[in-house]
């Protein structure tokens, strides 16, 4: 897999089985079957539109690559050369591209490349390709002419089961009433609850302690620097 030198790790939980589908069962399964040479999904943050990248690399089975545009400012655009190849090409944070004319040209030359190959491409942004400030307009016509998916936000009880699922993955025992002490005491969207989990993890991990809701509460009650 190939991925820019951005410090990038792609995250060995983010894969489809440990995705909560919620409403976006038809988008998962577009993305499982592989079909549609370019899909564009849109989302507000914390979503899961990066996680849905990734389990397409990870799903792909052949040669992929994620490529996070949001941490691409000091790069030229011609930094996307050569992935036209990849087989996979998912491209998260693409809205920070509109406006720039200077990377919509490599986009839109990326894409009539990838076209040609018949590489996959996957876009991912907060609004939908329609509603971007393209200044090129070539290009934001091919954005438009994907198949596009909005990425729906799960409610409550999608969220629970999403930490529970990361806490399985890391082979944690997480009871609902941890779970539920959790939601009632940190933010509430699904990134800062994984966030906040991952972080207990590594905090319970280094006392040798079990994550039960003493140690949260514990843990939460630190000064906010000295906190997991």
């Amino acid at each position: 897999m190939r991925q820019l030198p951005l410090g990038v790790k792609l995250r060995d939980e983010a894969t489809f089985g440990n995705f909560v589908t919620g409403g976006n069962l038809e988008l998962v399964a577009a993305l499982a079957a592989g079909d549609a040479p370019c899909i564009w999904l849109w989302g507000a943050a914390g979503s899961g539109k990066t996680h849905l990248l990734q389990a397409a690399c990870a799903a792909g089975g052949g040669p992929a690559a994620y490529l996070p545009l949001g941490r691409t400012a000091n790069l030229p655009p011609e930094a996307l050369a050569g992935f036209e190849s990849s087989g996979l090409l998912c491209l998260d944070d693409a809205d920070v591209t509109a406006g720039n004319p200077a990377w919509e040209r490599a986009l839109f030359g990326l894409f009539n490349a990838c076209v040609d190959l018949r590489t996959r491409l996957i876009f991912a942004s907060r609004v939908a390709p329609r509603a971007l400030p393209w200044i090129i307009e070539d290009w934001g016509s091919r954005a438009c002419a994907c198949v596009v998916y909005q990425v729906r936000e799960i409610d409550e009880a999608g969220r629970v089961e999403a930490l529970r699922r990361r806490a399985v993955g890391r082979g944690l025992e997480m009871p609902i009433e941890t779970v539920e002490y959790l939601m009632k005491r940190t933010a509430r969207d699904l990134r800062s609850l994984l966030g906040v989990l991952d972080a207990l993890d590594d905090a319970s991990l280094a006392a040798q302690r079990r994550l039960t809701v003493p140690f949260i509460r514990a843990a939460l009650e630190k000064p906010a620097d000295t906190r997991p």
